[in-house]
């Protein structure tokens, strides 16, 4: 670990973090708007805060990816299957508006279903996003169902967008002194193509609401906002696993039973309604979680189909179960005995991702879960616009694949060996960035966060507090009293929090 004498010049704790000047990836974009930040710029002289230029950016590139949409609306989407794949606009969400019930005005959970899918496959709060959707189209159950479904997707799209701004806000307050880091999702062109593929934004915002209250020692509103975010999709309480070994070494018990009891409490009062009145309804998404097959954009499904005996459903579920606590089990093992305490971003970044690499499905629109907690985790240019080529390259394989099966046309579309190659690289991306996060957690010399002169600006109580469980080489090291920024700058400083930066 560096002596203060080998860390760079000693750095001002009150001043933000500005990329041009930090990140060389970002410096050679900035001359596309004038160049990198000068050394007598007037920061914070003007109306345009970098939460509120993160917010626009983010708005522009979320009508971008509505505007990259417009040929399945128009009718792709309900003519010819294998068009909306060639065009890259696949969404479920006007296709589940007649065939989940909610063009017939059925209730979600209570009213059965038609058909294979009896009930609604959804946690319960995306459940109630969905018909609030509904209530709000225009023509509700009136007009042509084309028409019904045109307008579903636009209330849905204005929903999300809302969403994807809430996110943004969130991404670029958690990190105080690094607002800028928020362009990163606001530029992301993964998040941008998949943003309106499924309801998965009510979760991520909900999730990256909760990471900023924490951020802000508020661990109570934490925990409610985690137990939604659950309740709208069951990634997000992945989170509780590191935060509970965090406070562990860091001996803050309080902070998490508080975040732990809010978290029930939220999930009970959304759940327990529909649990106890309509338990059919609500047990479906968790059954069909362990019915359905082995699907696309999985390792296993490049097993699957590869071998003339396909592993069995009930295999698939025991060995990726076993697989995913094998990877949870590595990351406790790391997160106390690092020479550091980790960053809470990091490892919530990488139990995220363990969670998808594993699983026996991995959809276009699971990238969205990862990019807010990948930017608070490593927010450097490089490494995230690796990570997002190759899900860009994974988001445009699997379309062509669908084509290339759904056309019956052997020379239009990807065929299946090409795009077993586009699952290998999207989790070969995924895990280039879970690599590049465990290094900067074994060598905090590396992190950049930490080299600007931070500890931990997203662990709220844990910033800068002392540990006292730690095992292995950990237990034996002494901790540094100063960041990597610099002697000048005291562990858990923060910079101004009202957004001036």
């Amino acid at each position: 670990m560096p002596s203060a004498e080998t860390t760079p010049a000693s750095v001002d704790e009150s001043e933000p973090v500005l990329p041009t000047r930090d990140d060389e990836i970002a410096a050679s974009g900035s001359e596309l708007i004038g160049g990198p930040v000068g050394r007598h710029a007037l920061l914070g002289a003007t109306w345009w805060t970098p939460v509120r230029v993160v917010v626009f950016v983010a708005i522009g590139m979320f009508a971008l990816g509505l505007v990259q949409k417009a040929p399945c609306y128009d009718g792709a989407w309900f003519f010819g299957a294998s068009s909306q794949y060639t065009h890259a606009c696949y969404s479920d969400i006007p296709h589940l508006y007649q065939g989940r019930g909610f063009a017939d005005g059925l209730v979600p959970y209570f009213d059965k279903l038609p058909g294979d899918m009896d009930y609604l496959e959804y946690p319960v709060l995306t459940g109630v996003f969905m018909e609030v959707a509904a209530w709000l189209t225009p023509g509700s159950g009136s007009g042509s169902i084309q028409h019904q479904e045109q307008w579903y997707w636009m209330v849905n799209a204005g929903m999300l967008m809302i969403c994807a701004v809430v996110i943004a806000v969130c991404v670029a307050r958690t990190h105080v002194r690094r607002p800028w880091d928020g362009l990163l999702l606001a530029l992301a062109p993964a998040f941008v193509l998949t943003a309106t593929i499924n309801w998965d934004l009510l979760a991520v915002a909900l999730t990256a609401a909760a990471m900023l209250m924490w951020s802000r020692g508020r661990s109570l509103a934490f925990g409610l906002l985690l137990g939604l975010a659950t309740a709208a999709k069951l990634y997000p309480v992945f989170l509780l696993g590191p935060l509970f070994l965090l406070c562990w070494r860091a001996g803050k018990w309080r902070d998490f039973g508080r975040a732990l009891g809010g978290a029930a409490l939220s999930w009970l009062v959304v759940n327990l309604p529909v649990m106890l009145f309509a338990f059919d309804g609500w047990s479906k998404f968790y059954r069909f979680s362990q019915e359905r097959g082995v699907d696309f954009g999985s390792f296993w499904l490049i097993w699957a189909q590869n071998t003339t005996t396909p592993p069995s459903t009930d295999f698939v579920n025991a060995a990726a179960m076993a697989l995913v606590v094998l990877c949870f089990a590595g990351i406790a093992v790391l997160t106390v005995t690092a020479p550091r305490r980790p960053r809470f971003a990091q490892l919530a970044f990488l139990v995220v991702a363990a969670f998808i690499v594993t699983n026996k499905v991995y959809s276009p629109q699971y990238v969205l879960w990862l990019v807010p907690l990948a930017v608070l985790a490593r927010p450097k240019w490089r490494d995230f616009l690796v990570w997002q080529a190759c899900e860009v390259t994974y988001y445009l394989g699997i379309w062509m694949y669908l084509a290339y099966t759904t056309s019956g046309d052997a020379h239009k579309g990807l065929p299946t060996h090409g795009y077993h190659w586009a699952i290998a690289v999207h989790l070969l991306g995924t895990l280039y960035l879970c690599a590049v996060v465990v290094r900067d957690i074994l060598l905090p010399e590396r992190d950049v966060v930490r080299r600007s002169g931070d500890d931990d600006p997203s662990g709220g109580v844990l910033d800068g507090a002392e540990d006292v469980f730690v095992l292995g080489s950990a237990a034996r090291r002494p901790q540094p009293a100063v960041p990597f920024g610099g002697p000048t700058v005291e562990w858990g400083t923060r910079g101004p929090t009202d957004g001036s930066l």
